[in-house]
């Protein structure tokens, strides 16, 4: 399943993709015919997608909700970025959704464009009810992307938690 945009192909990986991701990029880019020039792969964001990854390897069926959703731009089949459930819906229907970018991608719109569809696409699915998203107090962009979707802001401590 793909989600088609206007300018992007939102991609869930598979188990077998989301290990390529993490451990061999250059085949990654083989399988999907397509070029990698989103989020580094180091740091921080390599221990989000491993622990995505041992979630999606303990819980298959519900892969969506684990693995991570590349952003393909269609001129050109480059991964921009991408997106992810942090976990399936939980008992009250709410689901995190967290999104990265590459930096020479940022503030084209893109990243509107995809948690906009991403959102329509969970709230669409059995349980889910609201979508809820963190950011950092000083993160300006990622914040105008969630008020730009619809979310509105509910809780402000050390982040900010927002909810659809």
């Amino acid at each position: 399943m793909i989600i088609q945009t206007r300018r992007l192909e939102l991609i869930p990986l598979t188990l077998h993709q989301l290990k390529l991701w993490i451990e061999d990029m250059h085949a990654l880019e083989k399988e999907l015919n397509c070029t990698y020039q989103g989020e580094p792969m180091v740091g921080l964001f390599l221990n989000i997608a491993k622990g995505q990854l041992e979630a999606t390897e303990k819980d298959k069926a519900h892969y969506f909700w684990h693995s991570f959703w590349l952003l393909l731009r269609k001129t050109d089949r480059t991964v921009i970025g991408a997106t992810d459930f942090k976990d399936v819906p939980n008992a009250n229907g709410e689901v995190e959704i967290g999104y990265g970018i590459g930096k020479a991608f940022e503030h084209n719109g893109y990243m509107t464009e995809a948690v906009e569809s991403m959102c329509k696409w969970a709230l669409r699915q059995k349980n889910v009810l609201n979508i809820i998203a963190e950011t950092d107090i000083d993160n300006q962009a990622s914040q105008n992307i969630l008020e730009r979707c619809g979310f509105i802001k509910y809780k402000e401590e050390e982040t900010i938690w927002w909810r659809l």
